[in-house]
């Protein structure tokens, strides 16, 4: 393995075998795992670590981790990596650095000299994982115990390579293909655990998306409930109705991408009118017609004498089920999202 033409064919080959993965409908997890196979015939390794950055914890989240000792362990989910990964320049888009490229030392890091070395590894190589834009996402490092294996060639391969990688872990893949499950969507964000909103790939934001607006706080509330998915109505600047969809973001790794919450023209609304979709809110919050009344600032015989008209418009009569359908169907405007006044059709 000398310099990248010393792959010849293997090189290709590689790469193909990675692509293959990296496409895979498989989840996060087994693709990490089917990498180490290919990656090891790039450069032998005796350890490997391949994780994801929890941003809002500064820690990475392990996909696959092998051949280090319980100390070593520590260090790779902690915060001390993070602080490594920086100073050695790799939390920036630049290519794979082995150590004898490195900018530091090695004994400058504490845990090559107190853990790695003393453990019998002479080289590593570190491989940033970036966004298309050039956020960093995570890490790969493979540790070997001679530098034989480090060579030019594996770690122009390994550049080569670095963006399959990158997409085979990309979390997003797996929060995008669910966002594509609602249809005509026209807006859309991520909700971090935190609470704060991320880009949804190429999809426009909106300003009732932004971080703990009213709408993204109501969407958590539905989700905390238990459900994966919920659908509401909400009225935006103008006045007029959009439908909300927030769909729980698949449990994976690095667990801090926790729900999409998207924007799009309201389906069937039955022919129900913004008064009739304030009172389905307020039913399906569990308040009785007075308190209804009371929210409307309106006579109790005229909230009392809406509700069968209602009823009609969604095909039953029994108040229950009208309540159960209008959750299902998400045509209820929910309280934190209503206008007191100006509501009445």
């Amino acid at each position: 393995m000398v310099g990248a033409g010393g792959f010849g064919p293997t090189a290709a080959a590689i790469a193909a075998e990675v692509a293959g993965i990296a496409a895979a409908p498989a989840g996060i997890q087994q693709r990490a795992e089917a990498l180490l196979e290919p990656l090891h015939r790039v450069m032998p390794f005796q350890a490997g670590f391949l994780a994801l950055l929890d941003p809002e914890q500064a820690e990475h989240r392990t996909l696959v981790m092998n051949g280090y000792d319980v100390a070593t362990q520590r260090y790779l989910t902690g915060r001390a990596l993070l602080e490594d990964v920086e100073r050695a320049g790799l939390g920036r888009p630049c290519p794979p650095m082995r150590l004898q490229d490195c900018p530091i030392p090695p004994e400058e890091f504490l845990v090559w000299v107190e853990h790695l070395a003393p453990a019998g590894f002479r080289e590593a190589m570190g491989v940033g994982l970036y966004s298309p834009r050039g956020t960093y996402r995570g890490l790969l490092v493979l540790h070997t115990d001679t530098a034989a294996y480090a060579t030019d060639g594996a770690r122009e391969l390994a550049g080569r390579l670095a963006p399959a990688i990158a997409h085979a872990v990309d979390p997003m893949r797996e929060v995008t293909t669910l966002a594509r499950t609602v249809r005509g969507a026209v807006a859309g964000v991520v909700v971090t655990r935190s609470g704060q909103v991320s880009p949804l790939g190429d999809m426009p934001g909106h300003p009732l998306l932004r971080a703990r607006s009213a709408v993204v706080l109501t969407a958590a509330r539905h989700l905390d409930d238990g459900a994966d998915r919920a659908r509401f109505l909400t009225p935006d600047e103008g006045n007029r109705l959009l439908q909300v969809t927030a769909l729980r973001c698949p449990p994976q790794p690095p667990h801090h991408l926790w729900a999409v919450v998207l924007l799009s023209p309201p389906a069937d609304l039955h022919g129900l009118t913004p008064f009739d979709l304030t009172i389905l809110g307020l039913l399906i919050e569990g308040r009785p017609d007075w308190r209804i009344a009371a929210w409307l600032q309106l006579a109790e015989g005229t909230v009392t004498g809406r509700i069968p008209h209602i009823a009609a418009r969604l095909g039953v009569t029994d108040r229950a089920l009208l309540i159960s359908r209008a959750a299902r169907l998400g045509v209820y405007i929910p309280r934190a999202l209503m206008k007191r006044r100006g509501t009445a059709a």
